[in-house]
Formats: C-alpha cells, structure tokens, sequence
C-alpha cells in the first residue's frame, strides 16, 4: 500500500479515537515516510510530539498501524531535518532509468507541494510586488519575466509562491513542472558520473536531460548552494540556455540578491538578471497578525486566541513566517498538556519563552527608554519593570510606558511583556493618562519633551 494511503487511513481511524483538539495538535502535521524492516518511520513537525506520541498515544498509533497493515511494527518518530539526503532512486538503480523517465512525464512527478499555492498565499506589503509577478508568470509562462528570480531571507514566503506557480501552471495547462532544490540537482548531477552494469554512464546522461530539458517549467529553489560546486554550475549554465533558448519557464530563489551571489559564476549572475528580480521583504506587524489569524482559522481550533495574544506573538516572535505559525501550533500543544487551560497571555507568555526569537529584544528601542526614563528619575531599571506601586515609581513607568507608545511601533501587549509582564489594558491606561496630563501640565509637558530629546529619533 501507498505511504500516503496508508496514513491518510490511518488519520481517519484514530481521530475517530481523539478529541478533534487533541487531533488537530498532535496528528495533523504528520506524515508516514516509510516503512522499512519493521519499522514505521513517522514525520512530525516539533521534538515535542516525539516523546508526546510516544507516552500518550503510542499503543494506540501501534494498534491502528498493525491493524491495517497487517504487521507487527515499532514506531519511529523524526523531524524533517532527520530524514537522511539521498540520491533519487530513479539514479541509484539505472535499470529502472526507462520507467524514472517516464514518470518524470507524469504530474505526480513534478515534486511540487499541493498545499501551497496562490489562495492561501497571504499577501502584504512586503510581499505583493513579489506575489503580483509570481501571479503574472503562472498566467503567462514562458512569455513574461523570464527568468523570475525570487530573493528574500528565510521563512518569508519564496517557496511558497514557486510552488503556487507550479500548481497553478499545472492546473491550468498541460506544461510540464518540475520543482527541484539547487542540492537535488547537485545530487542528479553526480549521479552522471556513476556506471551502470555496461560499465558507462550513458543511461544517467539520457536521464539527467530528459528531467532537466525535457520540461517546460523549471523551478529551482536556494540556488546560493551551488556556490563552489563549479562543474554544476557549468552543467547548469548548459540547462538555463537550453531551456531560455526554448522559451521555457525558468524560477530560481535565493536568499541573496544576484549581485550579492559572489561564488556564482558571472555569467550565470548575469543571466539570472534577464527577466525579472524581486524582493520579498520581512513581513510588517499588520501582515504577521493577518497571517496568524489565517493559521487560526485553518487549524479550526476549539479554543479561542484571544486579540492580545495574538498581537503578543506578532510582535515577539519574529518575522518568519514558519516561526509565527510555528509558535500558534507550540501554544495550542502547552495548552493540551497543561490540561487543556484557557488560552490567555499569560500562558502564551510562559507558553513560548524559549521560543521568543533570541536578540530581537536584547537591545530593543523600549528597554533603551526605560534606561533613558530611569536615569531621569532616579531609579534603576528593575524598579521600573516592577508591580511596585509606590509614586515615585509608578508615575515614571506610566512616562516610559507612554513614550514606548509614541516613539515606537510596539504594540500594547509587546509594551506590557516589556514591562513586567503587564496587561496591555495597564499600558492604555498609562499612556491616555500622560496624554491628558500633558494637555494641562506644562512641567510635564516639559519633561516629556526633555525625555524625548534625549532618547532621539527611535
């Protein structure tokens, strides 16, 4: 039986068992990768769910597997990162080379992920320019922006919109795909210099180019990792001709704009500047809260996450975006095991605190003005983030706490965690009081002033 049918019968039978909260935690993000000598090799997205899976569900995931396959299996648990990198099958047997050709023909065989695509690909403004040429080269392949060259910083949505074009060209066309990573090319083309039982290499040669030049659409991702592979680039330069001269799609990412890719050779560097270069940018704090809401929304979560919560993850975690959904799915897992506590931001505080991306608050714009606010008025730092309420405190943490407001873009909650783990209400509070006060208090008034000169343009 399939792998994929496999489990995809395997899901059915056991949420038949759990509680849909428990389900959609713990079992919608996995995969069955094989099985091999007794063992079920399952993919699960964090570290949390082996030791998870293993204490809570493990004879029932044994029970349900052994049911259907008829088998006597021990569970493996891996990461992605865990699977082993090996060579296409296709090239390690060359007696197969003749069927491997052929499925490359097939739509099975174009690698691209069916969850990714246009629909659910959120669009901001650090990314709409990118999304907007993507749209154009899936409407139009071949014919507009070739090639597209796609840059950006990991986790900000570059693979994403290549398989949206992929799918969306494959749903609207009868063009062949076909989606590699720059290593999986690198791996096919030293599968080039191998033998087969004739003692040539003339099979993997012939296999090498219907894959790569017998397409239409080639998508190739992080192509930074062909940096000081030279013979690859020079059999790369070779494919990018053939397939440009034949007016053939050609998509590349990178994590680099071309210029910037200085182990690549000229000549490809220049080439990748022919059609179109864009730019995806970090996604802003509009965009990361719009992109949490829609993770909400398709886990059909049980328990409500409530607005202060999700503010609070927009404005901690970062701007990767596998990182934000990342830390939705890490909150709705500490929930469960908490024994299934409501949702609040306290508990996402505790939730994700070492999840918390390391250095983006080390050295940030409001804990540079609680310094500039405490100094002013003759407190340490520590007495400003804390629940004392004594005046000669308190007032000057309201002053922080609404300069925090004005001089920067953090939201209330991101202020209040800064703060001692304050409510967002308590900073509203603080900063509409200093408002009012400023309007009728001209010290104040002044002293804001003075404070503001001296933390600057922030």
């Amino acid at each position: 039986m399939d792998v994929n049918v496999l489990w995809s019968n395997f899901l059915e039978q056991i949420k038949e068992e759990l509680n849909s909260l428990s389900f959609k935690t713990w079992f919608t993000d996995t995969s069955l990768y094989k099985i091999e000598e007794g063992k079920a090799y399952i993919i699960v997205p964090m570290a949390i769910h082996k030791r998870h899976l293993v204490d809570s569900y493990g004879n029932l995931i044994t029970s349900i597997l052994n049911t259907i396959t008829g088998s006597n299996l021990e569970l493996v648990f891996l990461l992605k990162e865990e699977i082993p990198k090996e060579p296409l099958n296709d090239i390690d047997s060359p007696d197969d080379l003749d069927n491997s050709v052929g499925d490359m023909n097939r739509k099975s065989q174009t690698y691209l992920n069916s969850r990714y695509t246009f629909d659910n690909f959120i669009v901001g403004n650090s990314n709409k320019f990118a999304h907007a040429a993507a749209l154009s080269v899936a409407e139009n392949p071949g014919n507009m922006y070739n090639p597209l060259f796609i840059y950006g910083n990991s986790g900000l949505g570059k693979t994403h919109l290549m398989h949206a074009i992929g799918n969306y060209i494959i749903d609207n066309s009868s063009k062949k795909v076909l989606y590699v990573t720059s290593d999986q090319f690198i791996q096919d083309f030293i599968g080039i210099n191998k033998k087969d039982s004739n003692g040539t290499n003339f099979n993997y040669v012939d296999f090498f180019k219907n894959k790569y030049r017998n397409i239409d659409v080639l998508i190739i991702d992080d192509i930074q990792f062909l940096g000081g592979a030279t013979q690859t680039q020079q059999e790369f330069f070779h494919t990018f001709n053939t397939l440009y001269n034949d007016s053939k799609q050609i998509i590349i990412s990178s994590d680099r704009s071309p210029d910037d890719l200085k182990l690549l050779e000229d000549r490809l560097r220049t080439r990748f500047c022919w059609g179109l270069t864009v730019n995806i940018f970090p996604p802003d704090f509009p965009l990361r809260t719009e992109i949490l809401r829609k993770k909400i929304v398709a886990g059909n979560f049980e328990k409500e996450i409530p607005d202060d919560v999700i503010e609070y993850i927009a404005s901690n975690v970062g701007t990767d975006v596998r990182q934000l959904e990342g830390s939705i799915t890490r909150l709705i897992a500490y929930s469960t095991i908490m024994g299934g506590a409501n949702i609040n931001l306290d508990l996402a505080i505790d939730a994700l605190k070492d999840f918390i991306s390391k250095g983006m608050g080390e050295k940030n714009d409001i804990h540079r003005i609680q310094k500039i606010v405490s100094e002013y008025f003759q407190i340490s730092v520590e007495d400003i983030r804390s629940k004392k309420r004594s005046s000669n405190i308190s007032f000057p943490r309201q002053i922080a706490m609404y300069l925090c407001r004005k001089m920067t873009s953090e939201s209330y909650p991101k202020i209040g965690t800064e703060f001692g783990g304050k409510d967002h209400s308590t900073v509203m509070h603080s900063v509409e009081k200093i408002e009012k006060e400023i309007q009728v208090n001209k010290d104040l008034a002044n002293i804001v002033e003075k404070l503001k000169q001296d933390i600057g343009v922030v």
